[in-house]
């Protein structure tokens, strides 16, 4: 996880990074432990470079924000969550390829 144009999520700036975002914001819930999160991590970092100006890319580490975790009913992860005015408008669980994240998106942007 090294690209700056990623937004690191907790409880004090999810209201003003996701909920009130102008952009759509593609939500990444992980964890350091998780090896899907792993596999799917430079995938986002590439998304991120491509997507900019158009899609938010943001990560929610849900050992450290829980609450977050469980205000959306995730069980998985990883579990991405595509939120455009602050509604929740797809979730997608497990590692998936750019070929097939860029193309969910796609219908967001």
């Amino acid at each position: 996880m090294s690209n700056p144009k990623i937004v690191q999520i907790n409880a004090e700036n999810w209201k003003s990074a996701v909920m009130d975002s102008q952009l759509p914001v593609l939500v990444d819930f992980w964890a350091e432990w998780c090896g899907p999160c792993k596999v799917i991590a430079p995938i986002l970092d590439e998304v991120a470079d491509e997507v900019d100006g158009k899609l938010k890319i943001a990560k929610v580490d849900i050992d450290n924000n829980q609450r977050l975790a469980a205000d959306f009913g995730i069980r998985s992860i990883p579990t991405l969550l595509v939120i455009k005015g602050g509604v929740v408008q797809e979730q997608m669980v497990g590692a998936m390829n750019k070929a097939a994240l860029k193309s969910k998106l796609a219908a967001y942007m």
